[in-house]
Formats: C-alpha cells, sequence, structure tokens
C-alpha cells in the first residue's frame, strides 16, 4: 500500500454512514471506544476498537475526522508508530480521533480497508474511509498527514470536536429520532446480524418503497454481506482465473468500491455488462443500480456510469 493524496484518496472513497445508527450520534466517541484510552492520551480521543465498533466509529466520522490505525502487538514498526500517532493526535485538543484497531482481532476491519500489512494508517471522515499509508513514517511526515486530514475535513464541513475531559465542549444538539425499522437494521449491524439487517431495510422499504435512507442501507448492507469472510487476494485470484464467471467480475466490483475505488467498480461492471444478455445482463444491471446507491445517486461518477449504462442497455 503507498500513500496517496489526501484530498483525491478521501473524495474516491465510498460512503459508508448508513450503516451508523443516527441517534447515537450524540454518544458516539464512547460508543466507539470498545476499548480503553491507552498511552497517558485524553479519554475519547484515543480509543481501541474492535470489529463491533466499526458502525460507532463511522458514525462518529460525521462530525469529527477520525484515524484509523490497525496495528498489531507482534509488530515493531506498529509499537514505532503508535505513540507517536497518539501523541500527535491527542495535541490536537479533540479536533482528531485516533482508533486503534488490533489486526489479530478485528479481521473485517482489517478486510474493509485492505490491509496488507501492519501498520496501516486510514482516515474515516463523514463516513468515507481513505488509505493514507502503511508502515512507520517521520514525525514530521505525520504532521503534514493530520494536517492534510484536517484540511480536507473542514472542506467537507467536519469540524466537530471530541471532549478530551477538561469540560470545555459544548453540549451536542439531541439528535433526530431513527425509525423503529432502521434501528432494527443498525443495532443488527451492531451485532454482526447481516441478515437480520438486510430483513429490516426490506421490510421497510416493503412499507415505503421512497425510503431513501432504507434502500441506501439496503445495498450497503448487502455489499458487506457478499464481501463478509471473504479474503481480497482470494476474489481478485478467482475473477482473473475465470473471466467469464459473472458472479466472481462482480464480486471484484464489489470489493473495488468497499476500497473506494469506485472509476474501476463501474468501469468493471460495465464493460461486463456489454458482454452479456439476457438474465445475467439483468442481474448485472441491478447490481450496478445497488452500486449507484452505495456511492450516492448526486455523485457525478454515478451520472456518468448512467449515462454509459443507458447507451449499453438501449
Amino acid at each position: 500500500m503507498t500513500q496517496e493524496s489526501m484530498p483525491a484518496s478521501i473524495a474516491g472513497a465510498v460512503d459508508l454512514s448508513a450503516l451508523a445508527a443516527r441517534h447515537q450520534q450524540a454518544q458516539a466517541p464512547q460508543q466507539a471506544a470498545g476499548g480503553s484510552a491507552t498511552g497517558g492520551a485524553a479519554p475519547g480521543v484515543v480509543i481501541d476498537i474492535t470489529d463491533a465498533d466499526m458502525a460507532s466509529l463511522v458514525e462518529l466520522s460525521d462530525r469529527v475526522p477520525v484515524i484509523l490505525a490497525i496495528v498489531a502487538s507482534w509488530s515493531e514498526p506498529s509499537a514505532q508508530l503508535a505513540p507517536v500517532l497518539e501523541r500527535l493526535v491527542t495535541a490536537q485538543r479533540g479536533r482528531l480521533v485516533l482508533a486503534k484497531a488490533d489486526a489479530d482481532r478485528s479481521p473485517q476491519i482489517v478486510q474493509a480497508f485492505q490491509a496488507q500489512s501492519v501498520p496501516t494508517v486510514a482516515a474515516v471522515i463523514g463516513g468515507r474511509p481513505a488509505p493514507l499509508f502503511s508502515g512507520a513514517l517521520p514525525e514530521d511526515q505525520l504532521q503534514d498527514v493530520l494536517a492534510q486530514v484536517l484540511e480536507f475535513a473542514a472542506q467537507q464541513g467536519i469540524t466537530g470536536t471530541v471532549p478530551v475531559g477538561d469540560g470545555e465542549q459544548p453540549a451536542e444538539p439531541a439528535p433526530e429520532p431513527v425509525p423503529p425499522l432502521h434501528q432494527e437494521a443498525y443495532d443488527a449491524i451492531d451485532a454482526g446480524d447481516l441478515d437480520a439487517a438486510i430483513a429490516a431495510f426490506e421490510k421497510s422499504i416493503a412499507q415505503n418503497p421512497r425510503d431513501a435512507d432504507a434502500i441506501a442501507g439496503l445495498a450497503q448492507v448487502r455489499l458487506l454481506s457478499r464481501l463478509q469472510g471473504k479474503a481480497a487476494e482470494e476474489i481478485r485470484s478467482a475473477a482473473a482465473s475465470s473471466p467469464s464467471d459473472v458472479e466472481a467480475q462482480m464480486l471484484v466490483a464489489d470489493l473495488d468500491l468497499s476500497g473506494g475505488h469506485v472509476e474501476d467498480a463501474f468501469g468493471r461492471m460495465l464493460e461486463l455488462l456489454g458482454t452479456l444478455s439476457g438474465d445475467e445482463k439483468q442481474d448485472v444491471r441491478l447490481r450496478l443500480l445497488d452500486l449507484f446507491e452505495i456511492v450516492g445517486l448526486d455523485d457525478p461518477r454515478v451520472n456518468a456510469a448512467r449515462k454509459r449504462l443507458t447507451t449499453l442497455l438501449y
């Protein structure tokens, strides 16, 4: 994994925010803190997380940028990087949160962020994940990376803070209530029961076919379900060895989208669709519509892909 330009990498990432329970936003720092703050850092600013905390972490990123560090106790570069990151993040006085995930205890996080080595560091801003770097960087380079994260977050209107224990933080406004079926889906996601989350979103859509949040949430959970338990290298190897296997090719597109490679995912699906007919063509079209929902129907990349889809269908 190589270091990427911050604005470009984050702008290309996928919006995951529909997977978080909106009504928990005011308590997100505490909920995201599945473990205890470490290294003497301010509570709520440096936290330990596992797979079960991911939805809360995504939600937290709606109001404060999150630095996610995937580390391991046996990794010397992790041991070098972690204390420096903790100190630099703590110095921001709640403008950033550092979430540390143990690679051995958080396989879903490792897969979601396509971490090929430890440490791997990513940003999550407004529900959008983006790779930053892998390995241990010098302190001056780390400061530059954090400054870029803060700058891009400000451009996106993400300028909130989390409490740092000195009582100076203003109270958060009361959030709007979440529809019961949406909450049922979010709770199921937190519990790792993706089938139950899918069922809740489907029930919500059956009651209100125009429920845009449920439609987007359903598309996202279906993607997570398709990727659950599968290694990235296995997905890509299967697609490379069977180029005519429609399901294998669609799964690579899912993997690309989950890692923020939106144009790659759309391009693969559109090229595949152009080679098919009948039921297989319809399956690819429906899957592509799901991917559009995940990225957001107002995204210019979706608009461009829609135009090409129209020409391929008619």
